[in-house]
């Protein structure tokens, strides 16, 4: 019920562990509901949100992103489900709307929860919106691996995502493909790099992602991706960088180990490691 979320906020110390708490109980709650709903039968969750649910990476995330499994049948309807995550939310006393386009490859929806906010103590306005995207990709590129997990945040919760690997090609994808610095971006790179020793993006689904995406330059191979990464890291505005992520880490100390000196040298060694 909603009063066990304005209870949980409460006991955070300043605005941004405030809002984060709020979003990410509420994108746990938004999972449950899909889950009950049958929608990872065919559909897998991706992204940094999953990162965060099923790694634990200590930053926050605003957005749900999931991709269809071309290997399983027709995805579950849209706008049906969007009705059930709705109706669920409304059950438990919160008061939204929602928004949603389904007419492009990737259909998306905005979940916006009125006066949740102000009730918190987040916001002194009380038409103030807090809103979380969830997209849902219809045509993902080929290649993905995937796999079935159990976490308990907040809820028990059941999905479909991407294995490891896959999950890494995504980012790399993302860092190849993005037209602007994203700093979670380049935190995430770090973490990975970090966190798991000798990983190998899934090659195939990164040249794929790359492919559908337009890229004109020479694909990254199993042995290449790391100079393609690393050419991209030090051309990066790292100040960009802090500024983009800072508000989401639990510990904003953290930025300072993934420096871009640091992450350079995560590069360097993920590649050596190979050898040995």
């Amino acid at each position: 019920m909603k009063d066990y979320i304005l209870e949980l906020v409460s006991k955070q110390h300043g605005l941004n562990a405030k809002l984060n708490t709020m979003r990410e109980y509420l994108q746990a709650y938004a999972l449950k509901a899909m889950a009950e709903e049958g929608a990872f039968r065919t559909t897998a969750f991706v992204g940094g949100t999953a990162l965060r649910f099923l790694y634990d990476i200590p930053r926050f995330s605003e957005d749900l992103d999931f991709s269809v499994v071309a290997a399983r049948p027709a995805a579950y309807p849209f706008e049906r489900l969007i009705k059930k995550v709705k109706e669920e939310f409304a059950s438990a006393g919160y008061n939204i709307g929602v928004t949603y386009n389904d007419k492009k490859n990737v259909i998306s929806a905005f979940l916006k929860f009125s006066s949740l906010m102000f009730e918190a103590g987040i916001s002194p306005l009380k038409d103030r919106k807090l809103s979380i995207k969830l997209e849902i990709d219809t045509n993902p590129p080929a290649g993905a691996a995937v796999r079935t997990d159990i976490v308990n945040k907040y809820f028990p919760l059941s999905f479909l995502s991407y294995d490891i690997g896959s999950l890494f090609a995504g980012k790399l994808h993302a860092l190849m493909s993005r037209e602007y610095a994203k700093g979670r971006d380049f935190f995430d790179l770090g973490w990975y790099l970090s966190r798991f020793k000798n990983l190998k993006p899934n090659v195939d689904l990164l040249q794929n992602a790359l492919k559908q995406t337009g890229w004109k330059k020479e694909m990254p191979a199993a042995d290449t991706w790391r100079s393609h990464i690393k050419e991209i890291v030090m051309a990066t505005d790292w100040k960009r960088v802090r500024s983009d992520v800072q508000n989401f880490l639990e510990n904003p100390a953290d930025f300072d180990i993934f420096s871009k000196e640091n992450i350079l040298m995560l590069i360097e060694n993920s590649g050596s490691q190979l050898l040995h």
